[in-house]
Protein backbone atom coordinates (compact mmCIF):
# COMPACT_ATOMS: atom_id res chain seq x y z
CA UNK A 1 0.00 0.00 0.00
CA UNK A 2 0.97 3.66 -0.33
CA UNK A 3 1.58 5.87 2.67
CA UNK A 4 2.23 9.63 2.73
CA UNK A 5 4.99 10.44 5.23
CA UNK A 6 6.25 13.85 6.32
CA UNK A 7 9.94 13.14 6.84
CA UNK A 8 10.95 16.58 8.11
CA UNK A 9 9.54 20.12 7.89
CA UNK A 10 8.62 20.94 4.27
CA UNK A 11 9.57 17.44 3.07
CA UNK A 12 7.32 14.45 2.39
CA UNK A 13 7.47 11.22 0.43
CA UNK A 14 5.14 8.46 -0.70
CA UNK A 15 6.29 5.10 0.62
CA UNK A 16 5.30 1.59 -0.39
CA UNK A 17 4.78 -0.45 2.78
CA UNK A 18 2.98 -3.70 3.69
CA UNK A 19 -0.72 -3.58 4.59
CA UNK A 20 -0.84 -4.07 8.39
CA UNK A 21 -2.60 -6.97 10.08
CA UNK A 22 -5.14 -6.10 12.78
CA UNK A 23 -4.54 -7.43 16.29
CA UNK A 24 -7.28 -9.32 18.13
CA UNK A 25 -9.15 -6.15 19.19
CA UNK A 26 -8.29 -4.07 16.13
CA UNK A 27 -9.93 -3.16 12.83
CA UNK A 28 -8.21 -2.78 9.48
CA UNK A 29 -9.63 0.24 7.65
CA UNK A 30 -9.38 0.85 3.93
CA UNK A 31 -9.29 4.62 3.68
CA UNK A 32 -11.88 6.38 1.52
CA UNK A 33 -11.55 10.03 2.58
CA UNK A 34 -9.47 12.22 4.86
CA UNK A 35 -9.77 15.88 5.72
CA UNK A 36 -6.92 18.38 5.61
CA UNK A 37 -6.78 20.53 8.75
CA UNK A 38 -4.81 23.61 9.78
CA UNK A 39 -2.91 21.38 12.20
CA UNK A 40 -1.63 19.36 9.22
CA UNK A 41 -0.22 22.60 7.84
CA UNK A 42 1.56 23.28 11.15
CA UNK A 43 3.01 19.77 11.12
CA UNK A 44 4.26 20.21 7.56
CA UNK A 45 5.90 23.49 8.54
CA UNK A 46 7.48 22.04 11.67
CA UNK A 47 5.36 24.23 13.95
CA UNK A 48 3.69 21.54 16.09
CA UNK A 49 5.70 20.82 19.27
CA UNK A 50 3.73 17.58 19.80
CA UNK A 51 4.88 16.07 16.50
CA UNK A 52 8.08 14.23 15.61
CA UNK A 53 9.20 12.88 12.25
CA UNK A 54 8.74 10.74 10.27
CA UNK A 55 4.95 11.07 10.63
CA UNK A 56 1.86 10.10 8.64
CA UNK A 57 -0.54 13.06 9.04
CA UNK A 58 -4.33 12.95 9.00
CA UNK A 59 -6.84 12.87 11.85
CA UNK A 60 -10.12 13.31 9.92
CA UNK A 61 -10.46 9.75 8.66
CA UNK A 62 -13.26 7.73 7.04
CA UNK A 63 -13.21 4.35 5.34
CA UNK A 64 -14.47 0.78 5.04
CA UNK A 65 -13.73 -2.06 7.43
CA UNK A 66 -11.50 -4.42 5.42
CA UNK A 67 -10.68 -6.93 8.16
CA UNK A 68 -11.34 -7.43 11.88
CA UNK A 69 -9.43 -9.06 14.71
CA UNK A 70 -10.96 -12.17 16.26
CA UNK A 71 -12.32 -10.32 19.32
CA UNK A 72 -13.98 -7.43 17.47
CA UNK A 73 -17.77 -7.24 17.88
CA UNK A 74 -18.70 -3.57 17.29
CA UNK A 75 -18.19 -3.53 13.51
CA UNK A 76 -17.89 -6.03 10.66
CA UNK A 77 -16.20 -6.23 7.28
CA UNK A 78 -17.87 -3.86 4.82
CA UNK A 79 -19.10 -1.35 7.41
CA UNK A 80 -18.57 2.33 6.67
CA UNK A 81 -16.75 3.92 9.59
CA UNK A 82 -15.00 6.99 10.94
CA UNK A 83 -12.05 6.82 13.31
CA UNK A 84 -11.62 8.82 16.50
CA UNK A 85 -8.51 10.97 16.52
CA UNK A 86 -7.63 10.47 20.18
CA UNK A 87 -5.95 7.47 21.80
CA UNK A 88 -6.45 7.41 25.58
CA UNK A 89 -5.49 5.32 28.60
CA UNK A 90 -9.04 4.89 29.93
CA UNK A 91 -7.80 4.87 33.53
CA UNK A 92 -6.78 8.41 34.58
CA UNK A 93 -9.03 10.90 36.38
CA UNK A 94 -9.93 12.61 33.11
CA UNK A 95 -10.88 9.40 31.29
CA UNK A 96 -13.02 8.19 34.19
CA UNK A 97 -14.81 11.55 34.48
CA UNK A 98 -15.91 12.07 30.88
CA UNK A 99 -12.93 14.21 29.81
CA UNK A 100 -10.95 11.79 27.68
CA UNK A 101 -9.93 14.54 25.25
CA UNK A 102 -7.48 15.73 27.93
CA UNK A 103 -6.39 12.27 29.09
CA UNK A 104 -3.10 12.43 30.99
CA UNK A 105 -1.55 10.18 28.36
CA UNK A 106 -3.49 11.29 25.28
CA UNK A 107 -2.07 10.64 21.81
CA UNK A 108 -3.54 12.22 18.70
CA UNK A 109 -3.65 10.34 15.41
CA UNK A 110 -1.88 12.28 12.72
CA UNK A 111 -0.03 14.42 15.26
CA UNK A 112 1.44 12.43 18.14
CA UNK A 113 1.29 9.15 16.20
CA UNK A 114 0.65 8.12 12.59
CA UNK A 115 -2.66 9.15 11.06
CA UNK A 116 -4.76 8.33 8.02
CA UNK A 117 -3.00 9.69 4.94
CA UNK A 118 -2.33 6.11 3.81
CA UNK A 119 -4.40 3.51 2.02
CA UNK A 120 -4.89 1.22 5.04
CA UNK A 121 -4.35 1.46 8.78
CA UNK A 122 -5.44 -0.30 11.96
CA UNK A 123 -7.22 1.07 15.04
CA UNK A 124 -8.75 -0.44 18.20
CA UNK A 125 -12.44 -1.20 17.72
CA UNK A 126 -13.34 1.24 20.54
CA UNK A 127 -12.03 4.08 18.36
CA UNK A 128 -14.04 3.06 15.27
CA UNK A 129 -17.63 4.23 14.79
CA UNK A 130 -20.07 2.86 12.23
CA UNK A 131 -21.80 5.44 10.03
CA UNK A 132 -24.69 5.18 7.59
CA UNK A 133 -23.74 4.02 4.09
CA UNK A 134 -25.85 6.91 2.73
CA UNK A 135 -23.23 9.46 3.85
CA UNK A 136 -20.96 10.27 0.87
CA UNK A 137 -17.25 9.81 1.51
CA UNK A 138 -16.58 13.48 0.73
CA UNK A 139 -18.86 14.35 3.66
CA UNK A 140 -17.81 11.52 6.00
CA UNK A 141 -14.37 13.13 6.41
CA UNK A 142 -16.14 16.19 7.87
CA UNK A 143 -17.58 14.26 10.82
CA UNK A 144 -14.44 14.84 12.91
CA UNK A 145 -14.31 18.66 12.47
CA UNK A 146 -18.08 18.89 12.98
CA UNK A 147 -17.59 16.87 16.18
CA UNK A 148 -15.24 19.64 17.35
CA UNK A 149 -18.11 22.10 16.88
CA UNK A 150 -20.49 19.82 18.77
CA UNK A 151 -17.97 19.42 21.60
CA UNK A 152 -17.18 23.11 22.05
CA UNK A 153 -20.85 24.10 22.00
CA UNK A 154 -21.50 21.48 24.67
CA UNK A 155 -18.56 22.84 26.69
CA UNK A 156 -20.02 26.33 26.20
CA UNK A 157 -23.48 25.18 27.37
CA UNK A 158 -25.14 26.67 24.31
CA UNK A 159 -28.95 26.84 24.59
CA UNK A 160 -31.73 27.90 22.17
CA UNK A 161 -32.12 31.30 23.91
CA UNK A 162 -28.43 32.20 23.52
CA UNK A 163 -27.08 34.92 21.28
CA UNK A 164 -23.66 33.63 20.21
CA UNK A 165 -20.76 35.67 18.84
CA UNK A 166 -18.22 33.86 16.63
CA UNK A 167 -14.92 35.59 15.87
CA UNK A 168 -13.48 34.16 12.65
CA UNK A 169 -15.50 32.51 9.89
CA UNK A 170 -13.04 29.95 8.51
CA UNK A 171 -13.84 26.26 8.54
CA UNK A 172 -14.07 25.86 12.32
CA UNK A 173 -16.02 29.10 12.72
CA UNK A 174 -18.49 27.94 10.08
CA UNK A 175 -18.79 24.55 11.79
CA UNK A 176 -19.42 26.17 15.20
CA UNK A 177 -22.06 28.33 13.49
CA UNK A 178 -23.86 25.21 12.25
CA UNK A 179 -23.59 23.49 15.63
CA UNK A 180 -25.20 26.53 17.28
CA UNK A 181 -27.97 26.71 14.67
CA UNK A 182 -28.79 23.00 15.18
CA UNK A 183 -29.33 23.86 18.86
CA UNK A 184 -31.48 26.86 17.89
CA UNK A 185 -29.32 29.78 19.05
CA UNK A 186 -29.03 33.17 17.35
CA UNK A 187 -25.55 33.63 15.84
CA UNK A 188 -23.51 36.73 15.05
CA UNK A 189 -20.39 36.10 12.92
CA UNK A 190 -17.42 38.45 12.72
CA UNK A 191 -14.51 38.53 10.27
CA UNK A 192 -12.42 40.99 8.26
CA UNK A 193 -13.34 39.50 4.89
CA UNK A 194 -16.68 40.27 3.23
CA UNK A 195 -16.62 37.08 1.16
CA UNK A 196 -16.16 34.96 4.30
CA UNK A 197 -19.01 36.81 5.97
CA UNK A 198 -21.22 36.28 2.92
CA UNK A 199 -20.38 32.57 3.14
CA UNK A 200 -21.27 32.56 6.86
CA UNK A 201 -24.62 34.15 5.99
CA UNK A 202 -25.28 31.33 3.52
CA UNK A 203 -24.60 28.85 6.33
CA UNK A 204 -27.18 30.43 8.60
CA UNK A 205 -25.57 33.39 10.39
CA UNK A 206 -28.28 35.74 11.65
CA UNK A 207 -26.00 38.79 11.65
CA UNK A 208 -22.50 39.55 10.40
CA UNK A 209 -19.90 42.14 11.41
CA UNK A 210 -16.84 43.21 9.43
CA UNK A 211 -14.42 44.26 12.16
CA UNK A 212 -12.28 46.10 9.60
CA UNK A 213 -15.01 48.59 8.87
CA UNK A 214 -17.36 48.33 11.87
CA UNK A 215 -17.02 48.72 15.65
CA UNK A 216 -17.74 45.29 17.11
CA UNK A 217 -19.12 46.44 20.48
CA UNK A 218 -21.37 49.06 18.88
CA UNK A 219 -22.81 46.57 16.38
CA UNK A 220 -23.39 43.98 19.11
CA UNK A 221 -25.17 46.62 21.17
CA UNK A 222 -27.46 47.33 18.22
CA UNK A 223 -28.12 43.64 17.60
CA UNK A 224 -28.75 42.72 21.26
CA UNK A 225 -30.51 45.87 22.44
CA UNK A 226 -27.52 46.84 24.55
CA UNK A 227 -27.30 43.53 26.45
CA UNK A 228 -24.32 41.87 24.77
CA UNK A 229 -23.96 38.29 23.58
CA UNK A 230 -24.39 35.44 26.04
CA UNK A 231 -21.51 33.39 24.62
CA UNK A 232 -18.52 34.03 22.37
CA UNK A 233 -16.26 31.63 20.47
CA UNK A 234 -12.75 32.58 19.41
CA UNK A 235 -12.09 30.69 16.18
CA UNK A 236 -9.77 33.40 14.84
CA UNK A 237 -7.19 32.54 17.49
CA UNK A 238 -4.60 35.27 16.91
CA UNK A 239 -2.49 36.88 19.66
CA UNK A 240 -4.88 39.33 21.34
CA UNK A 241 -8.13 37.73 20.15
CA UNK A 242 -9.06 36.52 23.65
CA UNK A 243 -8.45 40.00 25.07
CA UNK A 244 -10.68 41.37 22.30
CA UNK A 245 -13.56 39.09 23.34
CA UNK A 246 -13.26 40.21 26.97
CA UNK A 247 -13.85 43.85 26.05
CA UNK A 248 -17.00 45.30 27.65
CA UNK A 249 -19.98 45.27 25.33
CA UNK A 250 -19.22 42.02 23.54
CA UNK A 251 -20.17 39.42 26.16
CA UNK A 252 -22.87 40.14 28.74
CA UNK A 253 -22.72 39.61 32.49
CA UNK A 254 -22.64 35.86 33.26
CA UNK A 255 -21.54 35.18 29.68
CA UNK A 256 -19.21 32.44 28.47
CA UNK A 257 -16.07 32.83 26.38
CA UNK A 258 -14.72 29.74 24.62
CA UNK A 259 -11.24 30.08 23.07
CA UNK A 260 -10.48 27.48 20.39
CA UNK A 261 -6.82 28.14 19.60
CA UNK A 262 -3.37 27.41 20.94
CA UNK A 263 -1.73 30.81 20.66
CA UNK A 264 1.07 30.83 23.24
CA UNK A 265 1.55 34.61 23.26
CA UNK A 266 0.68 36.34 26.58
CA UNK A 267 -2.43 38.53 26.53
CA UNK A 268 -3.38 41.48 28.68
CA UNK A 269 -6.48 41.29 30.84
CA UNK A 270 -7.14 41.36 34.56
CA UNK A 271 -9.05 39.33 37.12
CA UNK A 272 -11.45 42.27 37.31
CA UNK A 273 -12.23 41.89 33.59
CA UNK A 274 -13.52 38.41 34.39
CA UNK A 275 -14.99 38.79 37.86
CA UNK A 276 -16.85 42.10 37.50
CA UNK A 277 -19.14 40.36 35.02
CA UNK A 278 -18.64 36.85 36.46
CA UNK A 279 -17.60 35.48 33.07
CA UNK A 280 -16.74 31.87 32.37
CA UNK A 281 -13.66 31.25 30.23
CA UNK A 282 -14.02 27.69 29.02
CA UNK A 283 -11.21 25.78 27.30
CA UNK A 284 -12.14 23.37 24.53
CA UNK A 285 -9.88 20.85 22.82
CA UNK A 286 -10.72 18.40 20.04
CA UNK A 287 -13.90 16.41 20.74
CA UNK A 288 -15.18 13.73 23.08
CA UNK A 289 -18.15 11.39 22.64
CA UNK A 290 -19.46 13.43 19.68
CA UNK A 291 -18.66 11.24 16.66
CA UNK A 292 -21.79 9.12 16.89
CA UNK A 293 -24.32 11.93 17.49
CA UNK A 294 -22.73 14.00 14.70
CA UNK A 295 -22.84 11.03 12.29
CA UNK A 296 -26.53 10.54 13.18
CA UNK A 297 -27.28 14.24 12.59
CA UNK A 298 -25.41 14.12 9.27
CA UNK A 299 -27.37 11.08 8.10
CA UNK A 300 -30.58 12.91 9.02
CA UNK A 301 -29.56 15.96 6.96
CA UNK A 302 -29.25 18.39 9.87
CA UNK A 303 -26.09 20.06 8.56
CA UNK A 304 -25.57 22.17 5.47
CA UNK A 305 -22.59 20.39 3.93
CA UNK A 306 -22.50 21.76 0.39
CA UNK A 307 -19.64 24.23 0.20
CA UNK A 308 -18.20 23.38 3.63
CA UNK A 309 -15.38 21.54 1.87
CA UNK A 310 -14.30 23.54 -1.15
CA UNK A 311 -11.55 21.38 -2.66
CA UNK A 312 -11.25 17.66 -3.36
CA UNK A 313 -7.94 15.99 -4.18
CA UNK A 314 -7.23 12.38 -5.15
CA UNK A 315 -4.76 10.58 -2.88
CA UNK A 316 -2.78 9.75 -6.02
CA UNK A 317 -2.38 13.52 -6.54
CA UNK A 318 -1.64 14.44 -2.93
CA UNK A 319 1.19 16.71 -4.04
CA UNK A 320 -1.57 19.28 -4.72
CA UNK A 321 -2.29 19.40 -0.98
CA UNK A 322 1.30 20.27 -0.17
CA UNK A 323 1.53 22.80 -3.00
CA UNK A 324 -1.44 24.62 -1.50
CA UNK A 325 0.21 24.53 1.93
CA UNK A 326 3.26 26.22 0.45
CA UNK A 327 1.28 28.69 -1.70
CA UNK A 328 -2.19 29.03 -0.13
CA UNK A 329 -5.12 29.85 -2.37
CA UNK A 330 -7.69 32.02 -0.52
CA UNK A 331 -10.47 30.17 -2.35
CA UNK A 332 -9.44 26.90 -0.68
CA UNK A 333 -11.32 26.86 2.62
CA UNK A 334 -11.34 23.12 3.32
CA UNK A 335 -9.71 20.25 1.42
CA UNK A 336 -10.77 16.60 1.48
CA UNK A 337 -8.53 13.83 0.15
CA UNK A 338 -10.43 11.10 -1.72
CA UNK A 339 -8.85 7.66 -2.04
CA UNK A 340 -9.05 5.73 -5.31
Amino acid sequence: MKSCVITSPFHYEIREIPIPEPKDNEVLIQMKSAGVCGSDLHIYRGENPCSTYPLVPGHENAGIVAKTGKNVTNVKVGDHVVVDLIITCGECYQCTHGREEVCEHVLVRGSGTDGGWREYFTAPEDDVYKIEDSIPWKDAALIEPIAIGAHCTKRGRIQPDDTVFILGTGTIGTIILQACKVIGAKVVCCDIDDESLKRAKSFGADETINSKTENIAERISQITGGHGCTAAFDSACFPGSLTLLLQPGIVCNAGRVIPMGFSDKPESFSQADINKRELDIIGSRMSAYQFQPVAKNMAEGKYQLEGLATTFVKFSEIEKVFKNMENPDPAVKKTVILFD
